[in-house]
């Protein structure tokens, strides 16, 4: 398994360049490497090569890759004729081809973390750099397997309790019907297969998500107070789908900005020298220790099931601009234009929230 690394901040060009320094460092520490970036030439432009979508060599020990989202939606839609021939006997997409298909808005989003999956499934690298768009789309791509398996939950139990459902699961009529279409003998029971197929997946997303050994990120900002506040609103809202955000940097080409720490409380603030006449080597000497800075920031969620507490640490943001809502086991949090489903553990499930509040950047919430 990799460490998955990727910078958040508004201004695209300093994000690459720490991304290209951080893959040289970690290249130069012995690991393997893999820099992914999106289908735009400011990578290309920095490495001074062009990328294509398969893995191509740069230095000893690292590869960086090109996400184009066409070429990404080709290739998996040839995994998910596999995926339907497997449960129906009549397939309908096999004379649909992938270079008929138009990649539809968000779905670049899903591709590029499918990628990012199967590229650190393979085992062939040590660390994944993602080079996104560093903003709110980054979270919600790294968010899907939270809020996904929200929807995988409800609407399975929706389901299931439904005439449907429960027409299926008792009428051995409409089950032979199902079964003569279908390579299996479909029940309610049995119809979870794929279900428990797509909720696996989404557990070990959600798994590596919360592990900043697995999967972290660091702001990257300049000292202008619209560029602060954006890097403060993306630091909260990382929170919201569980994201541990390990430090800020400050890439300037000197030290007089150094009064940022304030903004960024608890987080460390990391000044980098820019790249000056392709001289990578001060900027590279300059980069944090990511992994150590990780375990040292404070986590998304904390669940104090003794004390009957979920504190959620949400930076930038107040108590105003906060709703909470609950619904059966599970708790909704509302905050910027994320929403995070809390699925409390057994010993809180149930038990009806009784008081919130805001308290050193945490909300603590009560049962």
């Amino acid at each position: 398994m990799a460490l998955i690394l990727t910078f958040l901040g508004t201004s695209s060009i300093a994000r690459s360049k720490i991304a290209i320094a951080a893959s040289k460092l970690l290249a130069n520490q012995g690991k393997r490497v893999l820099l992914a970036g999106l289908a735009e030439p400011t990578l290309s432009i920095l490495l001074g090569t062009s990328l294509s979508p398969d893995p191509q060599e740069i230095a000893p020990n690292f590869q960086a890759v090109q996400f184009v989202s066409s070429v990404l939606l080709e290739r998996n839609w040839e995994e998910v004729k596999k995926l339907e021939a497997q449960y129906l006997r009549t397939p309908i997409f096999k004379e649909v081809y992938g270079q008929e298909l138009v990649v539809l808005p968000g779905m670049d989003n899903a591709l590029a973390l499918n990628a990012i999956r199967e590229y650190d499934a393979s085992g062939k690298y040590d660390a994944i750099i993602y080079d996104g768009r560093g903003e709110s789309s980054t979270l919600r791509m790294l968010g899907m397997p939270e809020s996904l398996s929200w929807y995988v939950r409800r609407f399975r139990q929706l389901f299931v309790n439904s005439d449907l459902g429960k027409t299926i699961s008792e009428s051995p009529l409409i089950q032979s019907v199902i079964t003569s279409f279908f390579n299996v003998n479909w029940t309610v029971d049995n119809s979870a297969q794929p279900t428990n197929q797509v909720n696996n997946f989404l557990e070990h997303g959600k798994t590596a998500l919360a592990d900043p050994q697995r999967v972290a990120a660091f702001l990257v900002t300049t000292p202008d107070p619209i560029d602060v506040a954006n890097s403060r609103y993306l630091w909260g809202t990382a929170q919201q789908v569980g994201l541990t955000i390990g430090g800020a940097i400050l890439l300037a080409a000197d030290e007089e900005n150094s009064n940022l720490s304030a903004e960024f409380t608890p987080l460390p603030i990391t000044i980098l020298p820019d790249v000056l006449n392709g001289e990578w080597q001060p900027l590279i000497d300059a980069l944090p220790n990511f992994v150590e800075q990780a375990l040292q920031a404070p986590k998304p969620i904390e669940i104090d099931v003794h004390n009957r507490e979920v504190r959620l640490f949400l930076p930038g943001f107040d108590k105003k601009q906060v709703k909470l809502t609950q619904y059966g086991p599970e708790v909704t949090v509302e905050a910027g234009d994320q929403r995070r489903n809390i699925f409390l553990p057994p010993a809180l499930s149930g038990k009806p929230v009784t008081g919130a509040k805001f308290q050193n950047s945490y909300l603590i919430i009560s049962f």
